[in-house]
């Protein structure tokens, strides 16, 4: 049975297409990921659930991918230290083939069934970790055996694919499915899909980070100050909570290397300031 997301494009001779169409339609198909995510949204809420409860107890969150699937994994991990001053071991993305991988091809990787086990192995992969598989195919050979072997050993597993009834599916416990049909380009995926696994990974890492108390109101208080703006951002935040002027907000934010600490500096906990 064909996979919805090799099924033909809806467009035809796009060579002959001037660049204006070829944006119009791309858009318009694009205009139409939110809605299949929306409709995968009770799933989605099930897994960050689970995760949460999981890392509550002192678990990680894995996610594993070959190609796009595996760049956006690794993207979405690397960007959880910075943002939510959260230790790179709490979420670890993996890719097929291997760090090479996430900037040239690594021409089979993704065929290989068992390397994803030997791969989570190296992190000491646990039952108090969860594991998610990410494949718009839903059939990836490494993220399908991947999470074969994860439940084998007892590991919680979760996973993000675009066609219905996929085999990674079989093999989640939690599977997330946002069906957004045929590509643009016939079987790209690093195009509908890819965008679609992209918000998915956005709504379970922020929902996650909020739900561990990552986040204050609505400020990324614990963010790491890693560069000029992110410095700015913070004296910002203090300045409006705490009533200083720059200076001193940004002061007391560089004494303290954080928003969170230098606002527990001055504020009584069970009174939150308004940020």
């Amino acid at each position: 049975m064909q996979k919805i997301t090799e099924s033909p494009s809806h467009y035809r001779h796009l060579e002959k297409m001037t660049v204006g169409e070829l944006l119009r339609n791309i858009n318009n198909e694009d205009k139409t990921v939110p809605f299949a995510v929306e409709r995968a949204l009770p799933a989605i809420e099930r897994l960050v659930e689970a995760i949460v409860e999981k890392m509550n107890g002192g678990g990680r969150l894995f996610y594993i991918g070959a190609g796009t699937s595996g760049r956006l994994g690794i993207l979405d991990a690397s960007e959880c230290p910075p943002t939510y001053g959260v230790p790179d071991s709490w979420v670890v993305g993996i890719i097929s083939g291997g760090d090479t991988a996430i900037r040239k091809a690594v021409e089979f990787a993704e065929d290989d069934s068992g390397q994803a086990w030997k791969d989570l192995k190296r992190y000491f992969i646990n039952e108090q970790d969860v594991v998610v598989g990410i494949a718009a195919s839903g059939a990836t050979p490494y993220v399908v055996g991947g999470l074969h072997a994860c439940r084998a050993h007892g590991i919680l597993t979760g996973s993000i694919s675009c066609n219905p009834d996929a085999p990674i599916s079989e093999q989640s416990d939690f599977p997330i499915e946002v069906v957004t049909g045929p590509e643009f380009v016939t079987g790209s995926t690093r195009m509908k899909a890819g965008t679609a696994q992209k918000l998915v990974l956005n709504m379970i890492s922020t929902s996650i980070m909020i739900r561990l108390g990552r986040v204050l109101d609505n400020k990324m208080v614990d963010m790491q100050l890693s560069n000029a703006k992110l410095v700015e951002r913070g004296a910002k935040i203090l300045m409006n909570a705490l009533q200083l002027d720059y200076d001193a907000a940004h002061k007391l934010l560089l004494e303290h290397g954080n928003v969170r600490k230098a606002l527990e500096s001055r504020l009584d906990a069970e009174n939150p300031p308004e940020l």
